[in-house]
């Protein structure tokens, strides 16, 4: 059975879920039931770094939601990607 889930960024970014790439942020993604631990792909600019989701009873009109933010300029380490201050 399929679940459903909604990553929100202000911007788009690839998802990496349980250390894989795939699919993309602020669009309804289709996956297998279970639990994932989810990252937004690229610069480390957002919080929190990762958030971990278990996927059951959602609908496509009905998903998961999980909203990461984006860290002002003076919480990103210049020069390190990936890096907060």
């Amino acid at each position: 059975m399929y679940e459903f889930l909604l990553v929100k960024f202000p911007e788009s970014r690839q998802l990496v879920l349980n250390g894989v790439a795939q699919a993309w942020t602020n669009i309804v993604t289709r996956l297998e039931a279970g639990t994932y631990d989810v990252e937004l792909a690229g610069r480390r600019n957002y919080s929190p770094d990762s958030q971990r989701v278990t996927l059951r009873f959602t609908a496509i009109t009905i998903p998961a939601v999980l909203t990461f933010h984006v860290l002002p300029p003076s919480a990103v380490t210049p020069g390190l990607p990936g890096g907060h201050a």
